[in-house]
């Protein structure tokens, strides 16, 4: 039986119209494809999100290494924009077109490829997981959280994790992830009292007390990074009002914070630090502020050791670069699955992604299939 090709299966997920929510046919081509390979594949769908987990060997092995990825992709933007078919998955000059070509279709193609060649040669002694969701790109409350509750509640546990999400910033071997920030978004709505803009004192601006708030917020650093991490960050996105009367003082005025945040913070220290410096705020203006706040994940590290070092071997050994363990960047399905089990992540070189002309180079999938492969062998050896 020929090997699996990652190239050909990247181009044909690409090929599946599988923006978030959407499955598009992506989860079914693999679940097939996995199935064929001797994989017991299930189906773990919740909120009308499509997600797929598929093991090889025994529930409950003492080494059951696993991959976790998505197939969802962010929507195209202006399709005009393409200088190929965003859904296309054309291959020219040794370059693949299409969104989800880099983030993420192609780690997923490359693990899956990597996973079946894996048991059909070298069966191992333990199981291979691989957990992918149909809801990374969007609220993420139905996908990676879906599938392990659902392992929870059925006696499935990965030992060991790999995120094939792209971590590489410019050549392919020189990133992988430990950890990721935390991060987390306020909304605050200032209440005060409407008036005439030549008679402010009759008048309690919410504007000004937002302006106030938002300047404390930022007068300081909120740290100077700790060992694994680097400085947590603060950043005004949004303040406003929607008057549009230039002589009117409005009642009320909405402002938005996002933070994020080393391990020198919590959601819940950060979150009374903003409502602290609301209160004084309020104390100082008379205006009313009230607060929403999400978090979206709480920062986490997996510190360096066998599993950060197992990835490293394997990296250099196929590109000949030692990658550096870095938590930077966004967030990622691992702030769930560090929950579960010690959780890295390697992929490719991620930077077309989201872009319109999302492309990657056909070499970079099979190099990335080659270290996925070498992972498993080195793993269970």
């Amino acid at each position: 039986m020929k090997p699996v090709d990652p190239v050909r299966l990247t181009a044909d997920l690409i090929r599946c119209n599988s923006v978030t929510p959407a499955e598009g046919g992506a989860l079914t081509l693999l679940e097939r494809m996995l199935t064929e390979g001797g994989f017991t594949c299930t189906r773990v769908d919740r909120g009308g999100i499509a997600n797929l987990f598929a093991r090889w060997g025994t529930k409950g092995a003492n080494r059951s290494f696993g991959f976790n990825g998505h197939t969802d992709v962010v929507p195209v933007g202006d399709a005009t924009a393409w200088t190929h078919d965003p859904f296309g998955g054309e291959i020219i000059d040794g370059i693949l077109w299409g969104r989800g070509a880099t983030d993420m279709k192609s780690g997923v193609a490359a693990f899956a490829a990597a996973a079946l060649d894996f048991v059909r040669e070298t069966p191992p002694d333990g199981a291979v997981i691989l957990a992918i969701t149909g809801d990374e790109e969007g609220d993420a409350e139905d996908g990676t959280t879906a599938l392990l509750d659902w392992m929870a509640a059925n006696g499935e546990r990965m030992t060991h994790c790999l995120v094939g999400e792209p971590t590489c910033p410019n050549e392919m071997g020189e990133m992988m992830k430990i950890g990721r920030r935390g991060s987390m978004t306020c909304w605050f709505t200032a209440e005060g009292v409407q008036g005439h803009s030549a008679y402010p004192h009759r008048a309690k601006n919410p504007m000004s007390a937002l302006v106030k708030l938002l300047a404390r917020l930022e007068e300081k650093p909120l740290d100077e990074g700790t060992a694994h991490f680097d400085a947590s960050t603060l950043a005004i996105t949004t303040i406003d009002c929607g008057n549009p009367a230039t002589n009117v003082i409005p009642a009320r005025g909405h402002a938005t914070v996002n933070i994020r945040f080393n391990d020198a913070h919590s959601g819940a220290s950060l979150t009374d630090w903003l409502a602290s410096h609301a209160r004084v705020v309020e104390a100082e203006t008379g205006v009313r502020i009230a607060m929403r706040v999400q978090i979206s994940g709480e920062s986490f590290l997996t510190p360096p050791g066998p599993l950060s070092d197992l990835i490293a071997r394997a990296v250099e050994a196929e590109t000949g670069r030692r990658p550096e363990l870095s938590t930077s960047g966004g967030t990622s399905d691992a702030r769930f699955v560090k929950d579960h089990c010690p959780v890295v992540e390697f992929g490719l070189v991620g930077k077309t992604m989201h872009q319109v002309d999302e492309r990657v180079e056909v070499a970079q999938i099979q190099q990335l299939k080659t270290i996925y492969s070498r992972i498993l062998r080195e793993y269970f050896a």
